[in-house]
């Protein structure tokens, strides 16, 4: 191979860590165990009502942006205490715009399964 041949070993630590990450997230953040609960529902409620691809399609993005939103979140809040414990107006502005964007996602995902299964309820 090339000068970059792959190392299976950092790739697979690499996996290990983002895996550690998603579940350190569920276990310690409130609204992950909440969206993970949700994504449970809306997988189930899929498979009972036969959801089409499409359907699936949107159901499986929705529930990738809120869950990669969440955690990006946790890190921005988490990366906001380490740098200060003092209130901070920046801060604030980060902490809360970023809770922001993981609102517009799930709030966007209660819609796609509203559109999606409410009519097959």
């Amino acid at each position: 191979m090339n000068q970059k041949s792959l190392d299976k070993n950092k790739l697979l630590k690499s996996f290990k860590y983002a895996f550690s990450g998603i579940i350190l997230c569920i276990k310690k953040e409130q609204n992950m165990y909440i969206h993970f609960l949700f994504s449970i529902v809306v997988i189930t409620l899929g498979f009972l009502l036969s959801i089409s691809p499409t359907e699936w399609l949107f159901c499986t993005l929705a529930i990738g942006l809120v869950f990669a939103s969440e955690l990006i979140n946790t890190s921005i809040e988490n990366l906001c205490n380490l740098v200060t414990t003092k209130e901070n107006n920046l801060v604030k502005i980060a902490k809360d715009t970023a809770a922001g964007a993981v609102l517009v996602l799930a709030i966007t995902a209660i819609v796609i399964g509203l559109i999606i299964f409410l009519p097959k309820i």
